[in-house]
């Protein structure tokens, strides 16, 4: 819970200094693209792939600026999720979901309490977030989220879902994810990001898949909100198989490219590709096909001491929990066979960690989009 309110902080500094950041060689944007692919062999076995494209700014990610304001000035509102995920909750079937989240009164005592307070501070919202996303859905039950151990094992906190959530449900009849990625993205995203390809383009191609789902989410922090449109495919009991990991087959592309969104600038961290593996032994990333790039701790997380490269960074490269981050660096696009990794065998022989500290304001930049990124990768969305 910590680590992710610590990594919303630095977010706030992030948007506090982007005007000072554009005056730089390296520039960043408010706007971020993340591919990311979870390989459960430790509790579902599932391998999960996604595209989530977000944003803190309501010019990217277009909701009603009286809406997020209302959101974030109410204070007892930790998100609000919409999606067709199925069973997005307990007891809903065949059905799409909005979901408000509520953070809890501790002068509610019982059940009861809790669910009339909770129904009650949601119903001043839905109405606006029905009419912003051009949905009908009606209230069905109030749910009290109990733990959930995926969330545990990949160290999300409760915003989203997990132990003590309080969650007003309102459902609508289920929409074909095709068609409800593209309704809800020409909604959402401004036509100079939807045209400018990018992983928008592999998210709108992933949205045909069987097993396709969308989700999209509202979090308030701070004085602003973190915007996210997320589209995700489950690959169901196939993660226990999995030794060589090849991150675009599973996106189901030959090649990963930037939005062209960031061309006017130099923009290394606002496109990443992001690899989770949980396993329920210890276990190593090996054979790596690519480039490995150098990098430094910097308050425990691993920060990259060369963005003008493309390469991955694993923190950590062993135990159950393996991270890798892949940056573009200068690159436009990666070929499939460039990320390419595998599970097990020889150890990594990494570059040398760098001992000096560059205290300039680009190693803050990093450190701050890191954490934007960070975040975008525990918000999977609602599980059941």
């Amino acid at each position: 819970m910590q680590k992710i309110w610590f990594l919303f902080g630095l977010i706030g500094v992030l948007i506090g200094m982007t005007g000072y950041a554009y005056s730089q060689e390296t520039s960043l944007a408010t706007f971020q693209e993340t591919a990311q692919i979870i390989i459960d062999k430790s509790i579902s076995q599932n391998v999960t792939a996604s595209i989530a494209l977000q944003s803190t700014s309501i010019q990217e990610i277009q909701i009603p600026a009286e809406l997020e304001q209302k959101i974030r000035e109410d204070r007892r509102i930790t998100a609000i999720v919409v999606t067709n995920e199925n069973h997005c909750i307990l007891g809903v079937f065949d059905e799409s979901c909005i979901i408000i989240n509520v953070a809890r009164d501790p002068e509610d005592k019982g059940i009861l309490a809790i669910q009339n307070t909770t129904k009650r501070v949601a119903s001043l919202f839905i109405d606006d977030v029905n009419q912003a996303l051009d949905t009908e859905a009606k209230f069905h039950s109030v749910f009290i989220q109990s733990e959930d151990e995926t969330s545990k094992a990949l160290e999300t906190s409760g915003t989203i879902s997990g132990k003590g959530t309080v969650s007003a449900v309102y459902t609508m009849p289920m929409e074909d994810t095709a068609s409800m990625y593209e309704k809800i993205s020409a909604l959402l995203l401004p036509r100079e990001i939807r045209d400018r390809g990018g992983f928008y383009d592999i998210a709108k191609n992933l949205s045909k898949e069987e097993n396709a789902k969308i989700t999209f989410s509202i979090i308030p922090i701070e004085n602003k909100s973190l915007l996210q449109l997320k589209l995700s495919v489950d690959y169901p009991n196939t993660a226990s198989s999995i030794n060589e990991i090849s991150p675009l087959e599973l996106l189901k592309t030959n090649e990963l490219k930037r939005s062209e969104y960031f061309s006017s600038g130099f923009y290394p961290l606002n496109s990443i590709l992001q690899v989770v593996v949980l396993s329920p032994e210890s276990t190593n990333v090996s054979d790596v096909r690519g480039n490995i790039i150098p990098s430094q701790l910097v308050d425990g997380e691993k920060i990259p001491t060369e963005i003008t490269k493309e390469g991955w960074i694993f923190d950590p490269e062993q135990g159950k929990r393996i991270q890798g981050k892949f940056i573009f660096g200068e690159r436009k696009s990666i070929d499939k066979n460039e990320l390419i990794f595998s599970l097990g065998g020889s150890q990594l022989s990494t570059p040398k960690i760098e001992t000096s500290f560059d205290e300039s304001i680009v190693i803050v930049i990093i450190i701050s989009v890191i954490a934007i990124g960070a975040a975008i990768y525990y918000l999977k969305g609602y599980r059941k």
